[in-house]
């Protein structure tokens, strides 16, 4: 006869039978609660330990007794039957029109604080969708939801009409030149030309795109640029006077408060910067689904959309 399979003896019948032989003491008493015969579950004990290859009661004792081995199998069981009916459940609320995922493509630029008091209140519905966050900056946050990577863009800069995708209007941001009070450029006292800004080195956020080259802003061709990964470490690379460059001011303005950071006039100042929420055309609401409803219908409030890109500093 060949070896039991492992996984089909740890069946949530045979994970029930061992939870019982434990509760009660014994396998006689496990049984009648059961309905069965008394060796018709002692066999099925056994099959489940020679599919382990291990003993799961001390037979010895007068009361069924856990070995080691069956405590562990007993508390993983416990784990998996609890989590096997929290997947009935899900399964059933997904039906009911719930995404079992919510992919968020958030740009750099979006306020993290925000974003989780969003994620917060998601959670208060009690929906089953899971909520997947991916940080992206400049083009890879359109490109995360155009390769269905996302179900929703948070901070798209301005683009072609692209088939498929509705955006709208997220919001405006300024954006300002700051330097820290030791850096070079700090000692002027005139509006910076561009071959003065060319001349010290620019610290940048990468484009998260995968495919092309990706875009840049307010970078000049043979200068000297730190790329790093956010904007909160360019933030940071600027406060140490280590480069210079553009950050929106909701994330520089208490820095500039403080002294850290100070705003140089330019001779050709910077539009303020457009930015948009994007997601998948669908032929009516009624075929979104609950989740892209719900994040939709939060983005339709001004003070939530003002709050996404400019509440960086909350509490």
């Amino acid at each position: 006869m060949s070896k039991p399979n492992s996984r089909a003896a740890l069946s949530p019948e045979n994970l029930g039978l061992i939870e019982a032989i434990h509760r009660l003491g014994s396998m006689a008493a496990a049984a009648r609660e059961y309905g069965m015969v008394p060796s018709a579950l002692t066999y099925r004990v056994r099959q489940v330990e020679d599919a382990l290859d291990v003993l799961l009661f001390d037979r010895s004792a007068r009361r069924a007794q856990l070995t080691p081995a069956g405590a562990e199998l007993l508390r993983a069981g416990q784990a998996l039957l609890l989590e096997l009916d929290a997947v009935a459940e899900r399964v059933k609320r997904v039906a009911t029109g719930w995404e079992p995922q919510f992919t968020l493509a958030v740009d750099a630029i979006v306020a993290r604080a925000t974003l989780f008091e969003l994620c917060e209140a998601f959670y208060a519905e009690g929906a089953p969708t899971r909520i997947k966050i991916r940080a992206e900056t400049l083009s890879g946050t359109m490109e995360a939801l155009q390769r269905g990577q996302a179900d929703l863009a948070l901070g798209v800069g301005a683009a072609e009409a692209v088939p498929d995708i509705h955006t709208a209007l997220l919001g405006t941001v300024q954006f300002v030149y700051a330097v820290a009070p030791h850096h070079p450029l700090a000692a002027l006292d005139h509006p910076l030309c561009d071959e003065e800004m060319r001349s010290h080195r620019a610290v940048a956020v990468a484009d998260t795109a995968r495919q092309g080259s990706g875009i840049t802003h307010n970078l000049f061709a043979g200068q000297d640029v730190l790329t790093v990964p956010t904007m909160q470490h360019k933030l940071e690379a600027q406060l140490r006077g280590i480069g210079a460059g553009y950050l929106p001011l909701p994330l520089a303005q208490p820095y500039i408060a403080a002294g850290r950071l100070i705003v140089k006039a330019v001779e050709q100042p910077r539009d303020p910067f457009r930015l948009n929420y994007a997601w998948r055309n669908t032929r009516n609401a009624g075929d979104r689904g609950r989740a892209l409803n719900w994040w939709l219908a939060r983005l339709q409030h001004a003070k939530t959309r003002e709050a996404l890109l400019h509440n960086h500093h909350q509490s």
